[in-house]
């Protein structure tokens, strides 16, 4: 053959000149590219048209506005698109890195990004819980000051000097950490809350709306932000009566379909009817620092809305470097998995 080689099992493969040539391989890496392009265009957007009271694009396609700021904002939110878009392009033309580094490279991006979460719930989940308690035992205006301990019982004041600067703090963490550190310790410490309101409740008398909150907080995070790990992984459960049997390229395109088609379609879908408004799911809570109705409860409500967003985001990263894979896997590339976590050679 000249164009095809044969591989040790007698099936024919793509000349080793065409399958590796990372060249050939830019119309896949440009989709993946130009979709997160098209995420942190969207997410960014949000932020700014909701956050910062910017009008947004719609008023281009005829749509309301957002706020009062001049029209000539919608044009410069737009050209954000276009930017990220154009730097995906750019990347990928420059480039020479082949599915697989950029499916690796990708994925290491959002096991930070996991990561960080993974911060951000740990600490703002304890620095809240410990605010909570000192309110409902009439502590923290000794310890803060009566000024201050009337500022902390306001979701928009809590939310906004105590929650974000942690979260902060978090990203830095997340920084100067290696490896996904995350879920075992989740996991443990949703037990140990839940072990501390069993034994203050049946030892001590004791029991607080901020427990309760305070499982509740890390359990959400713990099945959203695991997620796109669990994807990268290979955990999730696969229904594989037809797929055990087949061939790593047969793989490769069921994968790389059912990223695109099952997978990054339905983040979109959430990102979208999420984000999409002042009013949506996702975005009325977190403009709002929404709370719980408990009294004295953790006010964290508004940041479990925003984890449907983590999730969104992190799944859709984590497609795309599957689907990069996938594509290695119908290509032939070496360096791949039989998704039973073995290594294909």
């Amino acid at each position: 053959m000249t164009a095809l080689d044969t591989v040790q099992d007698g099936s024919p493969a793509m000349n080793s000149g065409d399958t590796h040539n990372p060249g050939s391989a830019r119309i896949f890496r440009l989709f993946g590219w130009i979709v997160l392009a098209l995420m942190a265009a969207f997410v960014l957007n949000n932020y700014l048209t909701y956050w910062q009271d910017l009008p947004g694009i719609n008023p281009i396609f005829g749509g309301p506005a957002n706020g009062t700021a001049p029209i000539l904002w919608s044009w410069l939110q737009l050209a954000l698109y276009a930017a990220l878009v154009l730097w995906a392009v750019a990347y990928v033309m420059r480039s020479s890195t082949t599915l697989r580094q950029d499916s690796e490279r990708i994925s290491n991006f959002n096991t930070f990004l996991i990561r960080a979460a993974f911060f951000a719930v740990l600490i703002v989940g304890l620095v809240d819980a410990a605010i909570s308690f000192l309110r409902i035992e009439g502590l923290l205006p000794a310890v803060v000051g009566d000024t201050l301990a009337e500022d902390l019982g306001k979701s928009r004041f809590r939310g906004a000097y105590v929650h974000m600067p942690l979260i902060g703090l978090s990203v830095i963490l997340a920084a100067f950490t290696r490896g996904v550190i995350a879920f075992p310790w989740l996991a443990l410490l949703v037990v140990v809350a839940e072990l501390l309101i069993v034994i203050g409740r049946f030892v001590f008398s004791y029991e607080q709306a901020f427990l309760a909150d305070l499982v509740r907080f890390w359990y959400a995070a713990l099945f959203l932000f695991a997620s796109a790990y669990t994807l990268r992984e290979e955990g999730h459960v696969r229904v594989d009566v037809f797929y055990a049997g087949m061939a790593p390229k047969t793989k490769g395109y069921v994968n790389a379909v059912g990223s695109v088609v099952l997978g990054m379609s339905l983040c979109a879908v959430i990102l979208v009817l999420g984000m999409g408004g002042k009013q949506n799911i996702i975005n009325s809570p977190i403009l709002s620092y929404e709370v719980t109705q408990a009294g004295f409860g953790l006010y964290v409500k508004y940041l479990m809305a925003g984890f449907l967003g983590v999730f969104a985001v992190s799944m859709m990263i984590q497609f795309v470097s599957y689907f990069l894979d996938a594509v290695a896997d119908i290509r032939g590339e070496p360096g791949g998995r039989d998704h039973e976590n073995h290594p294909v050679n």
